[in-house]
């Protein structure tokens, strides 16, 4: 290709809007423009490098037996309604009607479908295991469009969707997954780490996020420093944190606190290590149908993970519950405690059988002093938010956080899907089961962003060999001069006929300008055909590196066919 024809519409300007180096990149070397809020064309520059992520995202399904189709982007919102997530995916699902005041769903996922697709399809055992997938556009209606391609309401997604006849062919197939996103992320050229993580709306039994590593990530990544213990913050454990009794001394009993309210008055007025203090967070659940007030109780010097929060309760949604709620509800705010009565409410599971506590007594300006969780059968969870210097749950080393952007998501599903649509084959012994399924997804124009944020510099983007537009720019320094030009055309013609990928930059523009577009493009060398052509030698640039290698012109051909 010569960029004199390609449409590669180059800018100096950064978006107002683009704080991350994928999004100024990206609208900056043409590869992408915004449309709408959350929306973005790709240019030929960014077609070409989602193609070659399909590619290899289709490569290695294929090797793995799975099978491409294509579903429909609209699908009838009945099919919401019938696995009774139309109101559980929240204002995320952009709905609307047709002509025929029909309701319909532009498609953020497609578990409906796709089990909608194969039910009274497959009809027995012997046509399973089966996993169908499909490379197509998808649309959520983010509330903060933001980041470019990483944070869009319409974005271009791999979802697969396996059926299985038992759970330990699932999760056969869920390991085979991991192995083969795992694959691709390594032909990506991603550093990354698959971590536990929590199923949100897609539901299920248990799920794994492949986070790759990056600075600018959204998501907080817990790691230990031994072990392969890796999980999003969201669904990361830890080993229970320990709290010394030693020269403790409490006589069990209600004490006057006047005025102190919080974890901090509370641990400055007894003197004591917030480890010892019961915090009560209160929050507003709000459900399908109603809304209560629900308490969460952890240790003083913890924090509520609210996902983990959600996920107990099975609510649509926490909030912050007011005090005017709280007293409504009954309850004394600063002052609440695990023994306050007609609340739903939830211990966390560190607590468990823990004394020496102090806790609100559920009575103003009184606190329970020496109390115990021993005995108590309260509903113990997991509700800790993990911290910097935790200690692994898996191998008792030390945890760090770091940061990730999620690229894809694998799911353990059952049959949460196939009971709620009757989707059921005859088992080997004639009778009618639902499919237990799993479901995987990765995000492909997601990842054109992710590779970016992951190998850029201050100048622009750092293409990885399998992902680049170009392999190599030949830049003619002055288009004007007749043997620059007429070299720069035979190595264009001759690396182009070995099967190079080529762009060669024969703009009648400042040579200075050009090397400002080789750097924003990112393509992983240039040759650089200038004044030294006059001496017999020309310049491969490392766009990773930007040294300089001076080469003889007439083994310069032979030099990149090496590469």
């Amino acid at each position: 290709m010569r960029l004199s024809k390609l449409f590669a519409p180059t800018t100096k300007e950064a978006p107002k809007d683009a704080v991350l180096p994928s999004h100024i990149y990206l609208v900056r070397g043409g590869f992408i423009a915004q449309i709408g809020s959350g929306i973005y064309n790709y240019l030929p520059l960014g077609k070409m490098v989602l193609d070659k992520i399909r590619a290899i995202v289709k490569e290695e399904l294929d090797n793995a037996g799975c099978q491409e189709v294509l579903l429909g982007f609209v699908t009838p919102y009945e099919l919401w309604k019938e696995s009774g997530r139309s109101e559980k995916f929240g204002s995320e699902l952009l709905r609307f009607k047709d002509r025929k005041n029909n309701d319909f769903v532009l498609g953020p996922t497609h578990e409906e479908a796709m089990v909608d697709l194969v039910r009274n399809r497959v009809k027995s055992y012997k046509q399973l295991p089966l996993h169908l997938y499909q490379i197509n556009t998808k649309f959520r209606d983010e509330a903060r469009p933001r980041y470019g391609l990483l944070r869009g309401r319409e974005f271009i997604m791999e979802d697969g969707y396996s059926f299985h006849e038992s759970v330990e062919d699932m999760q056969r197939e869920y390991a085979l997954m991991e192995k083969t996103y795992s694959k691709i992320l390594d032909r990506l050229g991603l550093r990354y780490r698959a971590v536990e993580a929590d199923s949100g709306a897609i539901g299920g039994s248990g799920s794994k996020e492949f986070m790759v590593l990056a600075e600018n990530g959204e998501d907080d990544i817990v790691i230990c420093e031994k072990c392969d213990y890796a999980a999003n913050i969201e669904a990361a454990k830890r080993a229970k944190k320990g709290v010394s009794n030693e020269e403790i001394e409490m006589t069990p009993g209600d004490f006057h606190t006047p005025d102190v309210r919080t974890i901090d008055e509370l641990a400055a007025f007894f003197r004591i290590d917030p480890g010892h203090l019961v915090k009560a967070v209160a929050k507003k659940a709000l459900f399908e149908d109603h809304e209560e007030i629900v308490l969460f109780f952890l240790r003083g010097d913890d924090t509520l993970q609210e996902t983990k929060a959600l996920s107990v309760t099975g609510a649509l949604e926490l909030t912050d519950a007011t005090e005017e709620e709280l007293e409504k509800a009954g309850l004394i705010p600063g002052y609440i405690g695990p023994e306050a009565e007609n609340v739903t409410k939830y211990v966390d599971q560190e607590l468990k059988d823990e004394d020496l506590m102090i806790c609100g007594a559920n009575r103003a300006e009184y606190h329970s002093v020496g109390y115990s969780f021993e005995g108590k059968d309260f509903d113990y969870r997991d509700l800790v938010t993990v911290k910097e210097g935790d200690i692994c749950v898996k191998c008792g080393s030390r945890l760090t956080l770091t940061r990730g952007i999620e690229a894809g998501h694998i799911f353990q599903l059952g049959t949460t899907y196939s009971e709620a649509l009757g989707a059921t084959f005859l088992n080997r012994n004639g009778k009618a089961e639902p499919f237990v399924m799993g479901t995987y997804g990765m995000g492909v124009s997601r990842l054109m962003a992710t590779i970016i944020e992951q190998h850029h510099d201050d100048k622009g983007c750092i293409w990885t060999e399998e992902t680049t537009p170009f392999e190599i720019m030949i830049i003619v320094s002055n288009s004007k001069n007749e043997q620059q030009r007429v070299f720069a055309e035979k190595l264009y013609e001759d690396l182009r006929a070995a099967g190079k990928s080529v762009l060669l930059d024969d703009r009648n523009e400042r040579f200075g300008f050009k090397i400002s577009d080789f750097e924003l493009f990112g393509f992983p060398k240039a040759v650089i055909v200038g004044k030294g052509l006059a001496e017999g030698n020309v310049q491969i640039v490392q766009r990773k590196t930007l040294e300089k290698e001076d080469v003889s012109a007439e083994t310069v051909l032979e030099k990149l066919m090496e590469s």
